[in-house]
């Protein structure tokens, strides 16, 4: 019997297997997402814009900071009371007061020499005004007017000449025009030396209580040593105590001896 024969099934096409990849290269490797982004900001791509936006905001924060330091230098006012503010704004309104007193007074002076009849004679008064005025601020003549005496008791000698130096300083940009102290005549070249109890004045010792005569409008003085941080909250802390007192009369006779200067002369 003859068999017969079974037809043969098609072969099923198969799949074509990925080639390799060449020899030495490396199969490329997916990037995560932290390395995308790594990628897209480095190295960084600065444009012409970013650059001009990065100058200005630094122009700016300088200028914040400039701003912001100027108000801190500010903060001792700020911190002070109504009432410290007042005092020290009468007292800036004072000197402006007296410079403004001072001018008028020279343009009076300039008025007169061009208007008097005997401009020699009217010129021969001012000289020896002006030179009663600068015998006053020499020392070389006595003087008297309205003013205050400043007591200063020292029972612990905690006081030093520095001290008694800064209210002298304080007298004078206060507008004060005459000052002794303990009878030592206090003029321009006037210098303390010294510590606690053993002070001298222009190498004169001096003994507390230490006595201040001068010679100037009471209303500008006494705000001037009562400021606050001033001159009597200064000697308090150092266990010393102050008393400020006005008076109508001051007398300030301490005089200082003439001295000829050895090379200025005048130029007149």
């Amino acid at each position: 019997m003859n068999s017969e024969e079974s037809p043969q099934n098609p072969q099923t096409p198969q799949p074509p297997q990925n080639p390799s990849p060449p020899q030495g290269q490396d199969e490329p490797r997916q990037m995560t997402g932290r390395q995308r982004l790594a990628a897209g900001l480095w190295p960084p791509r600065v444009t012409r814009a970013q650059l001009i936006v990065a100058v200005l905001l630094f122009v700016l924060g300088l200028g914040l900071a400039i701003q912001v330091r100027s108000t801190n230098d500010d903060s001792a006012l700020r911190g002070a009371r109504q009432e410290d503010l007042v005092r020290i704004l009468d007292e800036l309104d004072g000197r402006t007061e007296r410079l403004e007193d001072e001018k008028q007074r020279l343009d009076d002076q300039q008025t007169e020499l061009e208007n008097s009849s005997d401009q020699a004679e009217e010129a021969r008064k001012q000289t020896r005004e002006k030179e009663q005025q600068l015998g006053i601020l020499a020392g070389t003549v006595a003087a008297q007017g309205p003013g205050i005496t400043l007591t200063v008791q020292d029972p612990g000698d905690g006081v030093d000449s520095d001290l008694l130096l800064d209210a002298i300083q304080e007298l004078r940009a206060a507008g004060a025009e005459a000052i002794q102290v303990n009878g030592v005549r206090v003029v321009a070249a006037t210098y303390f030396s010294g510590s606690g109890g053993d002070i001298s004045v222009d190498g004169k010792r001096i003994e507390a209580p230490y006595l201040f005569k001068v010679i100037g409008k009471p209303q500008d003085l006494e705000p001037a040593l009562n400021i606050p941080g001033g001159v009597v909250q200064t000697l308090e802390k150092e266990q010393a105590t102050a008393t400020v007192a006005d008076a109508d009369e001051i007398v300030v006779d301490a005089l200082r001896p003439a001295k000829r200067p050895d090379y200025a002369r005048s130029s007149q």
